[in-house]
């Protein structure tokens, strides 16, 4: 190991920077931040680096450099382009035993400035000795993507109880259990859901001694139209700690096998007059699995709350004072449409976009068309599939354009998402000489005609 790692506390201290470019104003954000009082030397000084100079309470010197700047600094920083100077400023501060970091010369350092990812109080430092920084870098931007910001408010909530647990166990394997059972249970998962107030309950019903209910959760997880780099970040951790998944059929399997690997998977998948699980059982499925003190991912495809049926759901749950949390999803418009190239709303073309769907709750397509046949109106149509002819004609005859564009995007945003544009008149038409099938979504309105324009993916078998 060339470089140990170390926090170092620079809050209230003197930090001298040798330079006033653009390098020193990134390295002096990072330094007052840290709460360090910059003291920059230069001939000249960038007007951001000098307001930030002065939020700091420091001062800038405009002039070169001499050996009396580093008096009373407890850090040195060479960030010019100038390589004897910067040469110079190491052995002086190496000279007094001072730590020094040159940018971009690991030689000279004493110290190096690690890739950060901050969830103060929570802080990662990642660091490849000077010597791939780049690399450095891009695992630091993994990690962001690992670790969500509520991670830091969870560091929070341990540094407000750190006292208290520490006079409670004075033993430091009775504090490390503890903070083990915390870090991986309801606290913790309160705390990452935003739900502070019941963290600290919690936690605080711990320290007393108060038994713990055993109650499950569930989670309604939108898992987005099928691609799975379109998952959120919350979406990601809540399916690696459930016990339990219940799956939908449109939920990609790529998705799926991003879930805990040890959880138990339950298909309630349904589709046209074929319920795997009829909606009430599954209902019923989610309060006994979280009775029995299990975390439950409901995981639907798209959005939960948009023609996704998760409205009944949490009705359900919330009638048998059953926690849960609800995590939004891209719905199939939105993700399907970006991937086909066609933009929902367009200053020249749309306006406005409504998202329908394709039979009601009866099967039929009792749909308010005159509300529906607006020129500048996007209409995006959700399971519209088999209703298909049907909305084409009555969009034509209550007076929209036969000539209208209008698409079919069929597994949208995947390997095999295939593409279809024509207009209102041809559209079942496609349906038939193409074979299409569910899941499909239908987009109709002037934006489709910009899809040859700003189509980018294509998926594995084309599009015509």
């Amino acid at each position: 190991m060339e470089f140990l790692p170390l926090f170092h506390n620079l809050r209230g201290a003197r930090v001298l920077v040798v330079g006033g470019g653009e390098i020193a104003l990134r390295k002096s954000r990072l330094l007052a931040d840290a709460g360090a009082i910059l003291r920059v030397v230069a001939p000249e000084i960038g007007t951001e680096l000098r307001e930030l100079i002065d939020s700091s309470g420091g001062e800038q010197i405009l002039r070169g450099y001499n050996e009396a700047d580093l008096n009373g600094c407890v850090l040195i920083i060479a960030a010019t382009d100038d390589e004897s100077l910067n040469a110079q400023v190491s052995s002086d501060a190496r000279a007094r035993g001072v730590p020094v970091n040159v940018v971009d010369a690991p030689a000279l350092c004493s110290v190096i400035f690690p890739a950060i990812v901050d969830r103060s109080p929570l802080v990662i430092a990642v660091s490849s000795g000077g010597d791939a920084p780049v690399l450095a870098r891009l695992i630091r931007a993994r990690m962001e993507s690992w670790i969500p910001p509520t991670y830091g408010h969870l560091a929070g909530l341990a540094a407000r109880f750190r006292h208290q647990v520490k006079k409670l166990f004075p033993n430091v394997q009775q504090r490390r259990a503890f903070w083990e059972d915390v870090f991986q249970g309801p606290i913790a998962d309160r705390q990452l859901a935003g739900q502070g107030a019941e963290a600290e309950r919690l936690l605080q019903a711990k320290l007393d001694g108060e038994p713990p209910v055993a109650s499950g959760e569930v989670y309604l997880v939108g898992a987005g139209p099928g691609d799975p780099d379109l998952l959120t970040f919350r979406a990601l951790r809540l399916m690696q700690q459930a016990d339990v998944v219940l799956y939908d059929r449109l939920v990609a399997p790529a998705i799926l096998e991003l879930c805990r690997r040890d959880a138990d998977r339950i298909y309630v998948g349904k589709k046209r007059a074929d319920h795997a699980v009829p909606q009430d059982q599954i209902n019923q499925q989610l309060v006994d699995l979280a009775k029995q003190g299990k975390r439950v991912v409901r995981l639907k495809g798209g959005d939960p709350f948009i023609f996704g049926r998760g409205g009944e759901e949490i009705e359900e749950l919330a009638a048998h004072g059953i926690p849960f949390q609800v995590v939004p999803g891209i719905t199939a418009a939105s993700g399907c449409a970006a991937y086909a190239g066609i933009p929902l709303t367009h200053r020249d073309y749309a306006q406005s976009v409504r998202f329908v769907t394709g039979h009601l709750k009866d099967g039929t397509s009792d749909l308010p068309w005159k509300d529906l046949v607006s020129p500048a109106q996007t209409l995006v149509f959700y399971m519209g599939l088999i209703g298909l002819p049907i909305i084409c004609s009555e969009l034509v005859k209550h007076g929209r354009s036969a000539d209208t564009p209008a698409a079919l995007i069929q597994q949208g945003t995947t390997s095999n998402q295939r593409v279809f544009t024509g207009t209102l008149a041809n559209l079942p038409q496609l349906v038939a000489e193409h074979e299409v099938h569910a899941p499909t979504l239908v987009i109709v309105g002037e934006v489709v005609t910009l899809r040859d324009k700003l189509k980018w993916f294509e998926g594995a078998q084309g599009t015509v």
